[in-house]
């Protein structure tokens, strides 16, 4: 890896920080050669300070280190991707980025879906609602709706129609998320079985 240092008069990178599971961006740091090579040692980020002008670990005082999983350059050379395992919130504030949001799991619009859920299940007055309506009806019916959903992806896999496979595919993965909220789970729940057993 060639890093190109010598485009900012300080001799510093910039460093951004990202969580190796959840790909959300922690923080912002720089970097001169000295701390890449530190930080490639000891497996623990480690950037320049600017304010106090040397090396420092990030967690040296707090206990909260970033634990390197790899590092890559950008397309210049003069900027650096950090992905990382952290130890506790990364800012020094105590929240878990320097943007004050939450470091936690996103899958894009299954997330997105799983809050429209929540809202359903959290208001099952609603009456133009169908997970609203299948959450009043009882964790008996929203089983049932996954049991006919699954029947139905296995018919249309010995089909050799993938438009229809897929639409009951999506059917099937719809009424399983309804039913792991019934169940007092989300879709994160199940994903962390599935790493624990890999």
């Amino acid at each position: 890896m060639t890093i190109d240092f010598t485009k900012s008069t300080d001799g510093l990178v910039p460093a951004i920080v990202q969580d190796a599971a959840t790909k959300t961006v922690l923080m912002l740091g720089y970097m001169n050669q000295e701390a890449v090579d530190k930080t490639n040692q000891t497996k623990k980020v480690t950037f320049y300070s600017r304010s106090k002008n040397r090396l420092w670990t990030k967690g040296e005082e707090s206990g909260n280190f970033l634990n390197l999983v790899d590092m890559k350059v950008d397309c210049d050379n003069d900027s650096l991707l950090v992905t990382v395992n952290p130890v506790g919130p990364t800012c020094h504030t105590g929240t878990d980025t320097c943007w004050k949001e939450e470091n936690t799991s996103s899958y894009g619009f299954l997330t997105a879906l799983e809050d429209i859920i929540t809202d359903r299940k959290e208001n099952p007055e609603n009456k133009d609602s169908y997970v609203a309506s299948l959450y009043r009806k009882g964790i008996n019916k929203v089983a049932q709706k996954v049991g006919e959903e699954a029947v139905e992806v296995v018919i249309e896999a010995k089909d050799s129609d993938d438009h229809l496979f897929k639409e009951e595919s999506a059917d099937l993965l719809f009424h399983y998320l309804i039913l792991l909220q019934a169940k007092g789970f989300k879709l994160n729940d199940i994903v962390t079985v599935l790493k624990n057993r890999h």
